[in-house]
């Protein structure tokens, strides 16, 4: 009897334990997990990344492109000139975003909306990708001679940005894009334009990471004057700041420029370095801590 009566106090404390991990595990089979960070800025370098600012945050971003380094010491390897872009985005909530920017090139305003449609999740919904859809409009203001209208200065841009984080250290981009110039700079060229990009982010440190970006026109769309856009960064996050250091073989910063009209070559030097800065203010109400 007493044999029994101590294997009754030994086994129910365990039995009692393993119930509670039991309904612990189908409590958490129950939970969705959202991946976030899947890239650290609302760009991968130039284009846009599949990520939009919080609801009620601002982004404030500066964007610099140096000229050529293949311009030489006389040119001081091309930091004697430069072009910039000042933008600001703001979260309308956590899916939507609107956001305008002006670029020194061209004299151009550009205008947008970025909605997050998919997010990846993990646990009881299994989604492999997040999916954003983005949509955009740029104006040429710049003197021309002869002078054109403004229709004939505008270009529409549509994209569908599809990432997926695979690890804490790795996430990838693909973007297939679209977008109608309703006058392009050579005649032959289509004024409808397909193109895809593909890019990717590597995180090295727990604030720092490298990506790469790449943005391929179809075949037989533009001149063969124009080359497909290449891009590599360093990122450092601090704070509320987001820190890019970059090299590409576009001088332009919007998807017009630096997709179907990039004229610079890896192979020739034709690179220009660059950074984009980008500090997030928050408007949201702060939460009252209860006394």
């Amino acid at each position: 009897m007493r044999k029994i009566i101590f294997m009754i106090c030994f086994i129910i404390p365990f039995s009692a334990l393993a119930q509670d991990d039991l309904m612990k595990l189908i409590a958490d089979s129950n939970e969705v997990f959202v991946r976030t960070a899947t890239f650290k800025a609302t760009r991968v370098i130039n284009g846009h990344s599949v990520e939009t600012v919080g609801k009620n945050n601002l982004d404030f971003i500066i964007s610099h492109r140096f000229d050529r380094v293949n311009r030489g010491f006389e040119e001081f390897f091309g930091l004697d000139a430069a072009t910039n872009r000042l933008g600001l985005e703001y979260g309308i909530n956590d899916r939507l975003m609107l956001g305008i920017g002006r670029s020194s090139f061209q004299k151009t305003f550009d205008y947008f909306a970025k909605y997050k449609l998919i997010r990846q999740t993990s646990g009881a919904a299994n989604v492999p990708v997040s999916v954003s859809l983005l949509s955009g409009y740029m104006i040429r203001t710049q003197n021309t001679s002869p002078q054109l209208s403004s229709n004939n200065r505008s270009s529409y841009t549509a994209q569908i940005l599809i990432a997926r984080k695979f690890s804490e250290s790795l996430s990838l981009q693909l973007s297939p894009t679209l977008i109608h110039r309703n006058r392009p700079d050579i005649f032959t060229d289509n004024k409808t334009v397909l193109a895809t990009g593909i890019g990717g982010r590597m995180k090295l440190t727990k604030r720092t990471s490298v990506n790469g970006e790449y943005n391929y026109v179809l075949p037989n769309q533009i001149d063969d004057s124009y080359t497909n856009n290449l891009s590599f960064s360093f990122d450092l996050e601090t704070g509320g700041h987001v820190f890019q250091l970059l090299f590409t073989n576009s001088f332009g910063m919007t998807e017009r420029q630096f997709i179907t009209e990039t004229n610079g070559s890896w192979g020739s030097g034709d690179i220009h370095f660059g950074f984009n800065i980008s500090r997030t203010f928050s408007f949201g109400k702060e939460k009252k801590l209860k006394p």
